[in-house]
């Protein structure tokens, strides 16, 4: 299992460069504020968990919770990679951290340690993240299959125009998000040509929602 954790990260910390790339070439020199990304995720995250609001009935959403999480994880692989991008080391801590995970005392209480961790320490506390996905029924490859689709659907609004202002985000009265859960059903995650068939659906809907507007 480690030695799985260990190469699937290290494919993410891959990608994740070349997202960040994408947005800023000297993105590593820039020393942006990832962990502010990720404490305000959070917030995001324990909103469609729900259940937090007292106040007036919630009903959560696991299936954006898990994308939530996806996002936190995003960001917090940047927090791991240095100038030297030396993956195989980043891949291997993350990996012992996994295997290493911390008990919670509910879903909430891992979003707050989360949070904290990030704002306090400006650190990614990767051991909170398997009581998480546990809470939502997913595991490891389930992360690990969210996080790719997230990641060409990064791309697919880079490549149209996120940056500038111009992407519509809201399809047909649906998120983007909420597109590609639908998308990534039925997909192969270790399909060669997973990442190719995630951005066609995503652009065949898009092209479909903005041809109707």
């Amino acid at each position: 299992m480690s030695d799985t954790v260990a190469a699937k990260a290290r494919v993410m910390l891959q990608m994740q460069d070349d997202m960040n790339a994408r947005v800023d070439a000297d993105w590593i020199a820039r020393d942006r504020e990832w962990y502010r990304a990720v404490w305000i995720e959070c917030a995001e995250l324990m909103d469609h968990y729900g259940g937090w609001k007292w106040w007036k009935a919630t009903s959560g959403d696991h299936a954006q919770a898990l994308l939530e999480i996806v996002d936190i994880w995003h960001f917090g692989l940047s927090m791991r990679i240095t100038p030297a991008r030396d993956f195989a080391r980043a891949a291997a801590a993350i990996a012992a951290e996994w295997r290493s995970p911390v008990a919670i005392a509910g879903f909430l209480d891992g979003v707050e340690r989360l949070a904290v961790a990030a704002l306090g320490e400006q650190r990614f506390d990767v051991a909170v993240i398997p009581a998480l996905l546990a809470a939502l029924g997913r595991d490891y490859d389930d992360l690990y299959r969210a996080y790719v689709g997230k990641n060409v659907l990064n791309f697919f609004r880079q490549d149209h125009g996120y940056r500038e202002g111009s992407y519509v985000k809201s399809w047909a009265g649906r998120e983007d998000n909420e597109h590609l859960v639908d998308v990534l059903a039925g997909l192969d995650v270790d399909d060669a040509g997973f990442r190719t068939a995630v951005y066609d659906g995503l652009a065949m809907r898009y092209r479909a929602a903005c041809a109707s507007r």
